[in-house]
């Protein structure tokens, strides 16, 4: 076999084949399992068939030119061949993807007062708009997905009860749900999920009741809020000089502000003020306390005065973060889900991390942005990552988050490429606005217990490095840990990460440990970049190609993987999933919506056996290759249509007009 050329993996001559005997392969293995489905089902598919096609349809099902319907298959069929020769590789981000909601696949839906069986408390009572009738429900319920029920199985109760796709496994009569008492006291008292947003916390958030009494005095010395404050409050007669710091304490778990009016003055309420033309979504949060306060307010510290009330814990003091030599797995966006990092947990990941989360929406009590923060019981050294581009925000966001949710380290996301993120003055952008970035690291790290780490890039431009400027200082201003990611902004991933100006900054970071991030997909990658000198490695666009990278590390070997094995590994995926977004219509398709997004990577992968000579590179795309079965083969299609064949494997068949795009359109090929 030659060479492979730039960018193409080297696969064995043997298995490499053309675009279009791969296809025409998948297609007729397809064509031959359908065949067989139908005959074991005989003559209930024909008569299903007849009652839900429509008429027009029906009658070309049953006497349709044959000859035409041919000819119009070919037709399809060349100019799905001509489509990929004239379009060229599609880059960035499918922004305008269609989006399917819950009310596209499920128009009926039942009230969750009958679903948690206690109709008789249903809050919107008569003007409710989902059904009361189960049976009404269940006469228009999309069929069962299976037999057993992983909520049911594991826990021993299914809260989605009727709506369950897996119902029939602990449906009794009249639709009752079966409760298995032993396996629900075994899990009684013991929180699967933590860090969720409680209703009550939610409340205060969107009210503008919280205290944030570090954050304030922290702000206060800036200067800026004292000036923002005053263009805001000019007509209550607020001065520079009056002081913007609140006393009220908060409790850890119950962010409870007390405002209480002094005698002959109305107390100032929790105003949003922004800075000038930079931060509109800023949260600035004021409330007075009074020493003769009413008796419902905050109760008084009695006794003497301690030092914890005092004295700032000091660097030193703060718990340490210990993460020596430990896999890493990256914050990712969309794909690194808790029901993927449980994967990859279970294959050997030591660190792991949350989305991405905004600190505004975070602030504003958002549902969808409080969800990235849930950590799993498995997950034992968790991190959360924080975008913002501004210190007011981002260090109310820390305290915040400090006294509401369990955590081992709180990560600064300043590596982030998008324009969105970007053009805000965040993630790459702050490594060019020292200012506000060291503004930022100092005002988390005072308002933290837990270590600070910051993410970064080697810069913004292509041939600019900025990190071996940025990594001193930010060791200066109190991060407990940075992570390098070896490519600029500007690159993002056409260029190999460059792990000899990592190496230098490793050095320039010392003490504080530097691990390093960029194009790991083998056991020798991981080698060759501890040897450079870092603390530890980052593993992103790796685990998601194979999660099994984790455990090829610590073994020191190549896992040449069956297509059997990692389907098992997509149903483990399933299930965490069904368990965390529901096991109903809603949370079935949700499952399926992350799974498609990972496939998108895990379709890169090439099997170990398969390869000229190892091990395959992260840069090196697949060229048109059969597997060693139809399953490894499928697993390797480039094509949209064949992930939604392997998700329809796990989760039963899409929705009527069920649409997907990748999130990257370098993702897919259609």
């Amino acid at each position: 076999m030659e060479a492979a050329g730039g960018g193409v993996a080297p696969i064995r001559a043997p298995y490499l084949t053309s675009k279009e005997q791969f296809h025409a392969y998948l297609k007729a293995e397809r064509e031959s399992r359908n065949q067989e489905n139908n005959q074991h089902d005989g003559e209930e598919d024909s008569s299903s068939n007849d009652q839900t096609e429509p008429p027009a349809k029906q009658m070309k099902l049953d006497g349709g030119d044959q000859v035409r319907k041919q000819g119009s298959q070919e037709e399809v069929v060349k100019e799905e061949e001509k489509k990929p020769q004239e379009r060229k590789r599609a880059r960035g981000q499918n922004k305008s993807r269609p989006c399917m909601k819950p009310n596209h696949y499920e128009k009926d839906r039942l009230c969750q007062s009958v679903i948690q069986e206690c109709a008789e408390k249903c809050y919107f009572g008569s003007q409710c708009r989902f059904l009361h009738d189960v049976g009404e429900y269940m006469a228009v319920k999309p069929s069962d997905l299976g037999d057993s029920c992983v909520l049911f199985k594991t826990f021993g109760k299914c809260i989605y009860g009727v709506t369950c796709r897996f119902a029939r496994a602990h449906l009794g009569e009249d639709y009752r749900n079966i409760i298995n008492e032993d396996l629900v006291k075994q899990w009684e008292g013991k929180p699967l999920v933590r860090n969720s947003l409680s209703k009550e916390l939610q409340q205060r958030l969107r009210k503008k009741k919280v205290c944030f009494d570090k954050s304030s005095k922290y702000l206060s010395h800036l200067g800026k809020p004292s000036s923002a404050g005053n263009v805001g409050n000019k007509a209550a007669g607020n001065s520079t000089g009056e002081k913007r710091m609140t006393t009220c304490t908060a409790a850890k778990g119950n962010v409870e502000g007390v405002e209480v009016k002094p005698p002959g003055e109305e107390a100032p309420e929790c105003v949003s003020v922004s800075e000038k033309g930079e931060a509109p979504e800023s949260v600035v949060l004021q409330s007075s306390c009074l020493a003769d306060a009413s008796k419902d307010s905050t109760p008084k510290t009695i006794g003497p005065v301690t030092d914890e009330d005092v004295i700032k814990l000091r660097a030193c003091e703060k718990k340490r973060l210990d993460i020596q030599g430990k896999l890493y797995l990256a914050p990712l966006t969309t794909c690194g889900n808790l029901p993927f990092r449980r994967i990859c947990k279970r294959f050997g990941a030591d660190v792991t991390c949350g989305e991405m989360a905004v600190c505004t929406n975070l602030l504003q009590g958002q549902s969808s942005e409080w969800a990235l923060l849930k950590r799993h019981y498995t997950e034992d050294l968790f991190g959360v990552q924080l975008e913002g581009a501004f210190p007011d925000t981002m260090t109310r966001c820390a305290e915040l988050l400090n006294q509401t949710i369990e955590m081992d380290f709180v990560d600064i996301n300043v590596g982030c490429p998008i324009d969105l993120v970007y053009k805000k003055g965040g993630g790459c952008a702050l490594m060019n606005r020292s200012n506000k970035f060291e503004q930022i690291v100092r005002g988390m790290n005072s308002v933290l217990d837990v270590p600070l780490t910051v993410k970064i890039r080697t810069g913004v431009q292509e041939k600019v490095n900025l990190a071996h400027k940025v990594i001193p200082n930010i060791r200066k201003w109190g991060a407990s840990m940075v992570t390098l990611h070896g490519r600029s902004r500007e690159q993002r991933y056409t260029k190999v990460a460059d792990w000899e100006y990592i190496a230098e900054c490793a050095k320039l970071a010392s003490p504080m440990p530097l691990f390093g991030n960029g194009d790991i997909l083998s056991y020798e990658d991981a080698n060759r970049a501890m040897q450079t000198g870092v603390s530890g490695i980052m593993i992103a666009r790796g685990a998601l190609i194979k999660p099994w990278i984790f455990t090829e590390a610590k073994e020191q070997r190549h896992w040449d993987i069956s297509s059997n094995e990692r389907l098992d590994i997509l149903k483990d995926f399933t299930n965490y999933g069904l368990e965390h977004w529901g096991s109903d219509t809603q949370g079935v398709e949700k499952t399926r919506k992350f799974m498609l997004e990972w496939l998108s990577f895990l379709c890169r992968y090439i099997p170990t056996g398969l390869l000229e000579y190892l091990p395959q590179k992260i840069n090196e795309r697949p060229p048109y290759y059969m597997g060693r079965d139809y399953l490894e083969t499928l697993m390797a299609s480039q094509n949209v249509d064949d992930w939604i064949k392997i998700s329809e494997m796990l989760l039963g068949p899409v929705p009527a007009n069920f649409t997907f795009l990748p999130k990257h359109k370098a993702n897919s090929y259609r």
